[in-house]
C-alpha cells in the first residue's frame, strides 16, 4: 500500500531545497483553493534573476498547489496568480495547461515538473527576447510603409505635359530648318513636319527627334497626330514670322 503522506512530505522537502526562497507555505485562505490542508506558493519569473529584485523583474507569477489525500495517484489542487504583470487571460490559459499536464503525470511526484513547465511558458510569453522580437517586427513593419511623393499622373496632367512637349518639339524642328525655308513664299514653304519627314534635316537632328518620337509612340494613351497638327503649324508659322521680321529689320538696318 502506497504511503501518500510520506511521498508528499518528501516532495515538499525536495522543493524547499531546490527552490529555496522562491518556495513558501501560505495560509489556505490566501491560496484560492477549496481546501483546509497545507498550501504552498512558488514564485516564478521569466528571467533567472532573484524574484525579490522588483525593480528589474517586470513579471512575477505565483504557482500555488496543495496535495490531495491520494496525491500523486490523483492530481494536486492548482492555482496561479499574478504577483506582477501577468494578464488575467494568460492565467487562465496557464492553469488549464498545468492541470492537463498533471493528469498526464499521475503516479509520480510532479510539482517540480509543473514548475518547470510554467517557467518555460512565462519565459516564452513575457521574456525579454519575445519583447525584442516584437519591437523588431514593429520596426520592420514601419520600414515597409511607403509614403507616396509627387503629383499623381492623371489624363489631364498628361495632356498638359504632352501639349508642352509638342510645342517644344515644333520649335526644335524649326531651328533645324535652313534659312532658305524662312524666306520662301508661304504657298511654297514646307510645313515643319513635311520638311522634317522629307529627309532634308541633318542626320544628327533627325536621329534626335526620331528617338523622342519613338518614345512617345510607346505611351499607353494613343493620340492621333492630326490632333496636334493644327497647334504645331500655328506655332511654327508664328516662329517663322518672327524670324522673317527679324531678318527684314536686319536688312533694313544694313541698307
Amino acid at each position: 500500500m502506497t504511503d501518500h503522506v510520506q511521498e508528499q512530505e518528501m516532495e515538499i522537502e525536495a522543493l524547499e531545497a531546490i527552490l529555496m526562497d522562491e518556495f513558501k507555505e501560505i495560509h489556505s485562505g490566501e491560496s484560492g483553493l477549496n481546501t483546509s490542508k497545507r498550501c504552498f506558493q512558488i514564485t516564478l519569473s521569466p528571467q533567472d534573476d532573484d524574484p525579490d529584485q522588483s525593480t528589474t523583474t517586470p513579471v512575477l507569477l505565483g504557482l500555488i498547489f496543495s496535495h490531495t489525500e491520494k496525491y500523486p495517484d490523483e492530481p494536486p489542487l492548482l492555482n496561479v496568480k499574478s504577483i506582477r504583470g501577468v494578464h488575467t487571460s494568460d492565467l487562465k490559459i496557464l492553469k488549464e495547461k498545468l492541470e492537463q499536464e498533471a493528469s498526464q503525470n499521475l503516479g509520480m511526484a510532479m510539482i517540480y515538473t509543473l514548475v518547470t513547465s510554467a517557467k518555460e511558458w512565462i519565459s516564452e510569453r513575457y521574456g525579454q527576447d519575445a519583447d525584442a522580437d516584437n519591437d523588431e517586427e514593429e520596426e520592420s513593419t514601419k520600414d515597409e510603409v511607403i509614403v507616396p511623393h509627387g503629383e499623381p499622373v492623371t489624363v489631364d496632367t498628361f495632356l498638359a505635359w504632352r501639349e508642352r512637349f509638342e510645342a517644344e518639339l515644333a520649335l526644335e524642328r524649326a531651328k533645324l530648318m535652313p534659312e532658305s525655308a524662312l524666306t520662301a513664299p508661304k504657298e511654297k514653304r514646307l510645313a515643319g513636319r513635311q520638311w522634317f519627314e522629307s529627309g532634308r534635316a541633318t542626320m544628327k537632328g533627325a536621329t534626335h527627334v526620331n528617338e523622342e518620337s519613338d518614345e512617345e509612340d510607346d505611351d499607353e494613351i494613343d493620340f492621333d497626330d492630326d490632333d496636334f497638327e493644327d497647334d504645331e503649324e500655328d506655332m511654327l508659322e508664328h516662329y517663322l514670322a518672327e524670324k522673317s521680321d527679324s531678318s527684314t529689320h536686319s536688312s533694313k538696318r544694313a541698307a
